[in-house]
Protein backbone atom coordinates (compact mmCIF):
# COMPACT_ATOMS: atom_id res chain seq x y z
CA UNK A 1 0.00 0.00 0.00
CA UNK A 2 1.07 3.53 -0.84
CA UNK A 3 1.86 5.94 2.26
CA UNK A 4 0.43 9.34 1.30
CA UNK A 5 2.38 11.59 3.88
CA UNK A 6 1.36 15.39 4.20
CA UNK A 7 3.19 18.18 6.06
CA UNK A 8 1.11 20.79 8.10
CA UNK A 9 2.69 24.04 8.55
CA UNK A 10 2.26 27.78 9.23
CA UNK A 11 3.39 30.49 9.81
CA UNK A 12 3.04 34.64 9.98
CA UNK A 13 2.93 36.37 6.43
CA UNK A 14 4.39 39.44 5.59
CA UNK A 15 1.09 40.08 3.77
CA UNK A 16 -2.08 38.20 3.91
CA UNK A 17 -2.53 38.47 0.06
CA UNK A 18 0.54 36.58 -0.51
CA UNK A 19 2.44 32.97 0.75
CA UNK A 20 5.58 34.85 1.97
CA UNK A 21 6.46 34.15 5.35
CA UNK A 22 7.65 37.34 7.77
CA UNK A 23 10.08 34.92 9.36
CA UNK A 24 11.29 31.00 7.71
CA UNK A 25 13.13 30.40 11.11
CA UNK A 26 9.41 30.97 12.96
CA UNK A 27 7.37 28.70 10.81
CA UNK A 28 5.33 26.74 13.12
CA UNK A 29 5.56 22.61 12.44
CA UNK A 30 2.53 21.12 13.12
CA UNK A 31 3.15 17.37 12.20
CA UNK A 32 3.40 15.08 9.44
CA UNK A 33 0.53 12.94 9.11
CA UNK A 34 -0.76 9.18 7.20
CA UNK A 35 -3.53 10.82 5.26
CA UNK A 36 -5.31 13.80 4.32
CA UNK A 37 -7.93 13.60 6.52
CA UNK A 38 -5.97 13.35 9.50
CA UNK A 39 -3.75 16.43 8.45
CA UNK A 40 -6.87 18.33 7.72
CA UNK A 41 -8.18 18.10 10.95
CA UNK A 42 -4.76 19.48 12.33
CA UNK A 43 -4.94 22.24 9.63
CA UNK A 44 -8.14 23.25 10.93
CA UNK A 45 -7.50 23.72 14.83
CA UNK A 46 -4.30 25.64 13.86
CA UNK A 47 -6.52 27.53 11.60
CA UNK A 48 -9.14 28.17 13.88
CA UNK A 49 -6.75 28.40 16.77
CA UNK A 50 -4.89 31.76 15.03
CA UNK A 51 -8.50 33.15 13.28
CA UNK A 52 -7.75 36.38 15.02
CA UNK A 53 -4.14 36.96 13.26
CA UNK A 54 -5.19 37.31 9.94
CA UNK A 55 -1.56 37.15 8.86
CA UNK A 56 -1.30 33.65 10.65
CA UNK A 57 -1.86 30.96 8.06
CA UNK A 58 -1.45 27.38 7.95
CA UNK A 59 -0.87 25.08 5.15
CA UNK A 60 -1.23 21.31 4.02
CA UNK A 61 1.93 20.06 1.71
CA UNK A 62 1.03 17.06 0.10
CA UNK A 63 4.70 15.38 0.51
CA UNK A 64 3.62 11.96 -1.56
CA UNK A 65 3.05 14.35 -4.58
CA UNK A 66 6.97 15.69 -4.14
CA UNK A 67 8.92 13.07 -5.14
CA UNK A 68 7.62 9.60 -7.73
CA UNK A 69 10.11 6.71 -6.22
CA UNK A 70 9.29 4.80 -9.80
CA UNK A 71 10.60 7.55 -11.85
CA UNK A 72 14.35 7.64 -12.24
CA UNK A 73 16.31 10.00 -10.72
CA UNK A 74 18.35 13.02 -12.40
CA UNK A 75 22.30 12.86 -11.29
CA UNK A 76 22.06 15.53 -8.89
CA UNK A 77 18.94 14.01 -6.94
CA UNK A 78 21.10 11.60 -6.70
CA UNK A 79 23.83 13.12 -4.64
CA UNK A 80 21.26 13.40 -2.11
Amino acid sequence: MTQRLHLVFGGELTDPTKNTFKNVDEIHIVGMYPDYASAFSAWKAEAQRTVDNVHMRYFIAHIHRLRDEETEASATEELG
